[in-house]
């Protein structure tokens, strides 16, 4: 029975010691054998380093194979590990790091003097195990080594046992107070998805995963640990890669990957901007997206440059990971304007929709979408009435996780997503969901992309402002103006109009409101 994520790694590595596990581009790779030594010396030196069981390690480095051998050798020595964004002020990882209490910091020389200045404000500085860059594993090996000889070889212990119920890893996401959470994952909530994904999707030993997502984002536990378990191959994509159209397209070819994962912002991009048609994409398999809802004029677009691919809507909360899917029709009906449903619950879920008193409402009516099961998190870092506040227990005693997400289901299982509750404003005496103002902005054939922001104005009314790209051709306020007449009630209306190249994005690539807000 697998009782932790790194039974994947253990099992793989003995089935299939020579085979590729992980591949940085342009250049590097390490094999199961050489990936699994390699995150041993990780946990020897954590241990010496005095890392125990339930501690937690934090990984500061751009996305590479250092990196990744880093999180599953603090796993191995029991921690969890607390990836952190590479590219954040230094204020928000070293607040990141200070918050949770990691007992060692795994970081790249070049952050090292930043990191260390927000840190000593926050309190005690933790040893680090420093890289003089991050890529193909060398990098942390030569640091490893280094501390041998000054501190000694690290001792090689018994492995203490890692069980389903320990943390594996805690990921910040934004909070409500200007400061990130900390979300609990544990082993169980880990192994219960990639279980899940093995059933669903029957990956094969010799797929190719791209790993596109940065660590911190939870898009990346598919990426990383789904090829784990299988002996597969997973391919990181560096942040910069990560953003060009162009060479996305070639690499996805030129690698034969044959199972992608991203945010629609990305996939939309490559359909715009990757020149698809030069590649051939006999490889690709699967197609998945998640974080956000994919327009259907993009997703079509995509789907007619990309016709070979299954494509899965995965839907979920950093707190679940992924817990409904939804696969995209082989071909997308030319009528069709409205984004797909999210689709039906994990089978490693039990959902319900219910109303603001937990109540389940009406097959078809509009509600919050509470989930319960072994993937659901721990709870919050050191927020215990954040915790609280995130779950209800119903009569029978089960507890439910609110996702804070409004969906409708259809009496079949299906469900569709409203929008977040969170971006639900009242305007006239009308409910308005900013998502569906969204939806229909982009109907227009000259949207490129659309995000709408709410205000307050002076009398305490709502004011609604639309951020808009296009596609090339300029767009007016007055043409906007009618067309919105014709595809939004009234009250829906936005007020304000505003151009932009592109909408900004956030560091796990979806549409950034808060620097919207700030704009104005």
């Amino acid at each position: 029975m697998t009782q932790s994520l790194l039974d994947f790694l253990t099992a793989s590595a003995a089935r299939r010691p020579d085979h590729v596990a992980v591949e940085a581009l342009p250049t590097g790779a390490l094999t199961y054998r050489e990936l699994d030594r390699l995150s041993d010396r990780v946990r020897d030196r954590l241990r010496q380093m005095g890392v125990r069981r339930g501690d937690r390690v934090g990984v500061y480095a751009r996305k590479s194979i250092d990196a990744y051998a880093a999180m599953l050798g603090a796993m191995k020595a029991g921690a969890a590990y607390v990836p952190v964004d590479y590219a954040a002020p230094a204020w928000r990882s070293a607040f990141i790091l200070s918050d949770c209490a990691v007992r060692v910091v795994v970081l790249e020389a070049s952050l090292t003097a930043g990191w260390r200045e927000e840190a000593a404000k926050l309190g005690e500085v933790p040893p680090l195990i420093e890289l003089a860059e991050s890529g193909d594993g060398s990098h942390l090996a030569a640091a490893l080594t280094a501390l041998d000889e000054a501190a000694g070889v690290a001792p090689v212990g018994d492995d203490e046992p890692v069980g389903l119920d320990d943390l594996a890893y805690i990921l910040y996401t934004s909070g409500s107070t200007g400061k990130p959470k900390g979300v609990m994952l544990s082993h169980r909530n880990a192994v219960s998805y990639v279980d899940w994904c093995s059933d669903v999707f029957a990956p094969r030993d010799d797929d190719r995963f791209s790993s596109h997502a940065p660590f911190h984002f939870d898009l990346s536990i598919l990426d990383l640990y789904v090829p784990l378990k299988h002996g597969a191959t997973v391919v990181l994509i560096a942040a910069d890669q990560g953003k060009e159209p162009a060479g996305l397209a070639a690499l996805i070819a030129e690698r034969r990957l044959t199972v992608w994962y991203s945010t629609p912002t990305i996939l939309t991009m490559l359909a715009q901007y990757g020149k698809m048609e030069r590649y051939g994409y006999d490889a690709l398999r699967f197609v998945f997206f998640a974080g956000e809802v994919f327009p259907v004029k993009h997703l079509r677009a995509l789907q007619q440059r990309l016709p070979g691919p299954r494509y899965f809507n995965l839907y979920g909360p950093t707190e679940t990971n992924v817990c409904t899917y939804h696969e995209i029709p082989a071909a997308i009906d030319e009528s069709r304007t409205q984004p797909f449903p999210i689709g039906r619950c994990c089978e490693q879920f039990t959902s319900r929709v219910v109303d603001e008193e937990g109540v389940d409402v009406a097959h078809g009516a509009e509600g919050e979408l509470v989930m319960a099961g072994p993937g659901v998190l721990v709870g919050y870092w050191n927020l215990p009435e954040r915790t609280a506040q995130a779950f209800f227990v119903d009569t029978a005693g089960t507890q439910w996780y609110r996702t804070g997400d409004l969906v409708t289901e259809d009496g079949g299982g299906v469900f569709t997503y409203v929008g977040r509750r969170d971006r639900m404003v009242k305007r006239r005496g009308y409910r308005i969901e900013l998502g569906e103002v969204e939806s229909g902005l982009y109907k227009h054939p000259d949207v490129k992309e659309a995000a709408v922001v709410a205000f307050k104005d002076a009398d305490g009314g709502v004011r609604l402002k639309a951020f808009l790209s296009s596609n090339g051709s300029p767009l007016s306020v007055i043409t906007l103006k009618q067309f919105c007449a014709k595809v939004l009630p009234a009250y829906m209306s936005p007020d304000v109009f505003g151009f932009v190249d592109a909408l900004p994005k956030t560091s796990t690539d979806k549409v950034d409101y808060q620097r919207l807000a700030e704009m104005g």
